[in-house]
């Protein structure tokens, strides 16, 4: 009832604008009397993915707390993990205003965001200051005015400071609305990138004592080759995960809706077949190898399930999170529960 009333009010709002203040408003209740409000109790038998055993297999999708501020309110409404993110090495603005759009009869999102972000020092500031114990994927990029063929720099300075602090660590190089960034998915690029990021895993899990598992997030814009050749990627380089998918570039689904041409990655309602595809097939390939988060247009258990059943090991909502609230949470995990 209460997230009802609330969304109704920041439907009235410019998308952004009541993005940020749904952010404050969370930040500043968490670990209150508050809490109340949103938080609620979730049941569910441990999953484990990637060698980490976690509560439920329902996360939070990098983007809603790109900065890791919420981490303690996300908690509270009974997310299995959440994923903080894309955080740069450098703070960076942005995207020029307006950025993004909500695509209401379709339950779907139009944003084109580019990674804004305080930087990595900040995110690690907030991670240390969670009290929740909530396990935290970092989700890592690389910044806008860095070249391409440079991108691997920022991954590596970004995975040595949250290495320590994270559950997991997510790796974009799929995210639409930073230049030449998909480019990082394919070819030559793509296996010195992994193969950095292993030897520096290695690096790390020596220095800290702790293993913390990467994973690789990828388009749903991707051709059969381009999904065999990541997948043959992944495993070659010993990669420990997969998440499926980022935002798309199709508008099949809101073309002629308002916003529905706006540039940028749709996610929501509209991904959800596309993203369940890209599960699949990226399943069959690696045979087990690695396990796949799946994510991309879950706004339903039925949705959910259908990602589990396509490969995936755990799923992650963001639009339908946004669309229906913290109900959701609980209407997947209830459904993962009965069918265990």
């Amino acid at each position: 009832m209460f997230y009802t009333l609330a969304q109704k009010v920041m439907f009235q709002m410019d998308a952004e604008k009541a993005h940020d203040f749904a952010l404050s408003s969370l930040k500043r209740t968490a670990n209150t009397p508050l809490n109340c409000f949103y938080a609620q109790k979730v049941e569910s038998p441990p999953v484990v993915c990637m060698g980490v055993t976690f509560p439920n297999p329902v996360g939070l999708a990098a983007g809603m707390d790109k900065d890791g501020e919420c981490i303690d309110g996300f908690h509270a409404m009974g997310f299995g993990y959440i994923e903080v993110g894309t955080v740069t090495p450098r703070p960076q603005a942005g995207n020029d205003l307006p950025r993004l759009f909500r695509l209401m009869p379709a339950e779907g999102i139009i944003n084109r965001m580019g990674f804004n972000n305080k930087g990595v020092d900040n995110l690690v500031a907030n991670l240390k200051a969670a009290k929740s114990g909530a396990l935290v994927g970092v989700n890592i990029g690389k910044n806008k005015d860095t070249p391409v063929d440079q991108g691997k720099e920022d991954y590596l300075i970004c995975m040595d400071k949250v290495y320590q602090y994270a559950a997991y660590i997510a790796v974009n190089i799929s995210s639409p609305n930073t230049p030449g960034l998909r480019s990082l998915q394919y070819g030559d690029l793509l296996d010195d990138l992994l193969g950095s990021l292993k030897e520096k895993q290695k690096e790390l899990a020596q220095k800290h004592g702790k293993y913390v598992p990467i994973a690789l997030k990828i388009a749903p814009d991707l051709s059969d080759d381009e999904i065999v050749n990541i997948a043959n990627s992944l495993v070659k380089n010993n990669f420990d995960g997969a998440i499926a998918t980022n935002t798309t570039l199709s508008r099949e689904g809101v073309s002629g809706l308002t916003h529905g041409n706006e540039t940028g990655g749709l996610s929501g309602k509209p991904l959800n077949s596309l993203s369940t595809s890209v599960i699949k097939k990226l399943s069959r390939y690696l045979n087990g190898q690695l396990p796949i988060i799946g994510v991309g247009g879950v706004s339903s258990a039925a949705d959910a399930m259908d990602k589990l059943d396509a490969g995936a090991s755990m799923v992650q909502i963001y639009s339908g999170f946004i669309y229906q609230g913290p109900k959701l949470i609980k209407t997947i995990v209830d459904a993962c529960r009965i069918r265990q």
